[in-house]
């Protein structure tokens, strides 16, 4: 199993400079930077750190995924944030747990023994309403169904048709935003039964970098995205 730590950036300058070095390039395969045209060097930095890099031409956090997808060379995925969100000595047992046969690790913000220090009282509340939303409706058990800090089969992105653009292209047209794939991904892997854990881990406050949160659009699209699941892709 080879495993590729993804890595979105859009002026991630100072993360790449305090939060990458605690991440070890022997944990996995692969660390792969795609960034947004950042403006403040983050990709020369990444560069300079040895990481492979690609330059995201596709507007959203999706669109980054895609870009860097033909150079993803891991079986297993593993997106990280470099702000300061996550925590990089969680990255060891995601892969261990992906190793004991499991389609999906979470690194759950809210699992027992976790908490986030960087919600507010409106993104707090929103990450409680879309997980317990995907619990009721499509059968599943998450305490974060949205966060970025996941491992999983590289596979899935195909099998659960995370690659097309008709799998958003509603709701973004209908609000006017472009949405990731985390949400739609926990929903699916709940409808497919795979085998998915979480692990606690807690959310630091960020460090650095741009808050790219469209709260009202993405919970918009996102919400009515939970219920048009019901009926659509079996």
């Amino acid at each position: 199993m080879k495993v590729t730590l993804l890595i979105p950036t859009l002026n991630e300058a100072h993360g790449m400079r305090t939060v990458m070095p605690k991440v070890k390039k022997e944990w996995v395969d692969q660390i792969l930077v795609v960034d947004g045209k950042s403006q403040d060097g983050t990709a020369d930095i990444a560069r300079q750190m040895g990481y492979d890099v690609v330059i995201q031409e596709t507007p959203g956090i999706r669109g980054a995924y895609m870009d860097a997808l033909p150079s993803v060379k891991g079986d297993v995925i593993l997106t990280f944030s470099p702000d300061g969100n996550s925590i990089p000595e969680l990255i060891p047992a995601c892969i261990e747990k992906m190793k004991e046969g499991y389609d999906m690790v979470i690194v759950s913000r809210y699992a027992p023994g976790a908490r986030s220090l960087d919600d507010d009282a409106i993104t707090g509340f929103g990450n409680w309403l879309f997980t317990n939303t995907i619990n009721f409706l499509h059968g599943a058990k998450y305490t974060d169904a949205m966060v970025i800090y996941r491992a999983y089969h590289k596979k899935l992105i195909y099998d659960l048709d995370l690659d097309k653009d008709s799998s958003y292209s509603f709701e973004e047209n209908l609000f006017k935003t472009k949405i990731s794939w985390e949400p739609l991904l926990s929903v699916r892997a709940a409808k497919r039964h795979l085998k998915v854990i979480e692990i606690p881990g807690d959310e630091p406050a960020r460090e650095g970098g741009e808050r790219k949160l469209q709260v009202l659009k993405w919970g918009a699209a996102y919400m009515f995205e939970f219920w048009r699941e019901i009926f659509i892709w079996r």
